[in-house]
């Protein structure tokens, strides 16, 4: 057996960190953000499937999630508003992450390659909504977090990215937004 780099690469996501032209009170990095992701996406297609008659693969999505950051290893975290600057910058990145993807996959043994790719580059159109739902929700509570900690830095950040979750038509986020984010407003203790 031929050793392999993949999960060697992985474990780096440590040490991306994001929000990079913010000033933040505590880094947080891909691995912690993928994490949050993959749990946040998890429960809202667990809602979509027991409230409103979803019929999606909630544990698969998790996974989906889970990788969904992994190329930033090779391509580190590009800020949002240099990502989304105009729309060449966009597709052009958009093709640097494919490559760093393929370079990702490429690490494994050959018989686990179609498996993780499957991972990576999913068509599930519906577990892309929910992942998008999940990874907007993972910066808000990033942004309460930095705003309860006393830093400024990240109000317009969680004004455009409230406007991003309120344009999403998913009533399974409607019902996360009610019944879980208040929660992140609170201190250990008013959480008992």
């Amino acid at each position: 057996m031929e050793r392999s780099h993949f999960f060697a690469m992985l474990s780096r996501m440590k040490y991306i960190n994001r929000w990079g032209l913010m000033n933040n009170t505590r880094n947080e990095n891909i691995s912690e953000h993928s994490l949050q992701t993959a749990m946040f996406a998890h429960v809202l297609a667990v809602i979509k499937n027991k409230r409103y008659g979803g019929d999606v693969n909630a544990e698969k999505i998790a996974l989906f999630a889970l990788y969904h950051d992994a190329s930033e290893i090779i391509t580190g975290d590009m800020p949002t508003p240099v990502k989304y600057y105009n729309p060449r910058i966009q597709e052009a990145y958009k093709q640097v992450e494919t490559l760093a993807c393929d370079k990702l996959i490429s690490y494994l043994p050959a018989d686990l390659q179609e498996d993780f790719s499957d991972l990576m580059f999913y068509e599930d159109e519906e577990a892309k909504m929910l992942i998008k739902a999940a990874d907007k929700l993972s910066a808000l509570v990033k942004c309460i977090e930095e705003i309860r900690m006393g830093n400024d830095e990240f109000k317009k950040a969680k004004e455009t990215t409230e406007a991003a979750l309120k344009e999403m038509e998913l009533p399974e986020l409607r019902d996360f937004e009610k019944e879980f984010l208040p929660s992140f407003y609170l201190t250990l203790d008013e959480q008992e």
